[in-house]
């Protein structure tokens, strides 16, 4: 027997756009062009030093097989500190369970919460595997408009009329991707109030520079938190994650965890023990400079003639209404890209009330945004 051709859910599931952009900017790359990346989510600096020799200890003292599946218990022990020491909540190191980049912790999460045919609340703008990972699991999203006019927050009203007696777990996200906006605690404190169960991706704490970001077990413990090292501290390619869950839901997740991914990598799992205890000086610094480049984008877009209703106050984005340039914001992505040498990612990659807008990173130099912004800036001109 043979098979012709892929599952249904392989290929039904989405691509992901800004990869898309990624790739066509590599190939004008390798043919001689400069291109300026303003597409990708990845920081630009490198790990921090005491991060490395932590990881490097770990080598050199044997740590390279396979750890407990829930993570081993001096990392745990000190995400427990850093929530309590941050938000004033008390965690124990059982309800942790430390995965391989949160990618797989919210796939872990979603197969753990959502049957077939459970409903899953999130916004409209959204981080684009949200949907995916529910769909290919085949449960299904449900979207939430939020908009530029109210910070891209939630309005309870408008999330109420979306609820179904399939509706499972509503998800927030702040600070967002692709928004960069914080949800106010109030709000986070209504949305508990609604009594469902919450899924918090917190991935983007520690890069907040107005504000602080408040993570949802400060007003529920009906609630899932998914969390790791990657944009904080640099470590995008460690791939290191966590969940923090109620406790009856551990031995759930960890069962899942021993079948798909046996455990976190080992090396990682030290090297993100240093981040907690040792690397707050080296986020302070990242953050300081992240923030003199989002204080400039902001004001340079506006010069430029974007209308920002709403500022970013965390992560490293920004969505820009783009609607007065073109009302397809993937075939404007890929125009920027072709005739400026600029990768910058189509809203419709976030959601359809995204269509119109583009995400804009400033995870790159301060000198590569103003370039980036000057190609812009000319192709408007000249369009």
């Amino acid at each position: 027997m043979r098979i012709d051709k892929a599952t249904r859910r392989a290929q039904k599931i989405p691509s992901f756009i800004v990869m898309d952009v990624l790739e066509r900017a590599h190939e004008l790359e390798r043919d001689g062009r400069h291109v300026i990346h303003l597409e990708i989510g990845e920081p630009d600096f490198a790990t921090p030093e005491c991060i490395c020799e932590a990881a490097d200890k770990a080598i050199r003292d044997g740590h390279t097989h396979y750890t407990h599946s829930l993570g081993i218990i001096e990392l745990r022990e000190a995400i427990c500190d850093h929530y309590f020491q941050n938000y004033g909540v008390h965690v124990v190191p059982d309800q942790v369970i430390v995965t391989s980049g949160t990618s797989p912790a919210l796939f872990m999460l979603f197969s753990a919460l959502l049957e077939a045919g459970d409903e899953i609340i999130i916004s409209n703008p959204h981080y684009p595997c949200y949907p995916n990972f529910a769909q290919f699991l085949d449960a299904t999203p449900v979207s939430v408009n939020v908009y530029e006019e109210n910070s891209f927050q939630f309005e309870l009203e408008d999330v109420k009329k979306r609820f179904s007696p399939r509706t499972k777990v509503i998800l927030v996200n702040s600070p967002s991707n692709p928004t960069g906006t914080l949800l106010s605690p109030e709000r986070m404190k209504e949305i508990a109030g609604l009594g469902y169960p919450l899924i918090s991706d917190e991935i983007y704490h520690g890069l907040v520079y107005e504000g602080k970001a408040h993570s949802i077990l400060e007003f529920t413990d009906n609630a899932f938190v998914l969390n790791g090292f990657s944009k904080a501290y640099a470590m995008t390619g460690w791939r290191l994650g966590y969940i923090i869950a109620p406790l009856s839901f551990v031995r759930p997740l960890q069962k899942i965890q021993q079948n798909f991914f046996i455990s976190a990598g080992s090396v990682s799992q030290w090297a993100g023990v240093a981040a907690l205890t040792k690397a707050g000086p080296d986020v302070e610094r990242m953050k300081s400079i992240y923030n003199e480049r989002r204080i400039y984008m902001i004001q340079r877009l506006r010069e430029m003639g974007f209308v920002l209703r709403s500022e970013p106050l965390g992560a490293f984005y920004m969505l820009v209404n783009a609607k007065h340039l073109s009302s397809n914001s993937y075939d404007l992505a890929f125009e920027i890209l072709e005739e400026a040498g600029v990768g910058v990612s189509p809203g419709i990659d976030f959601g359809d009330n995204a269509e119109g807008f583009i995400r804009i990173s400033y995870a790159n130099s301060l000198q590569n945004i103003k370039e980036g912004l000057k190609r812009i800036d000319t192709f408007i001109k000249r369009r």
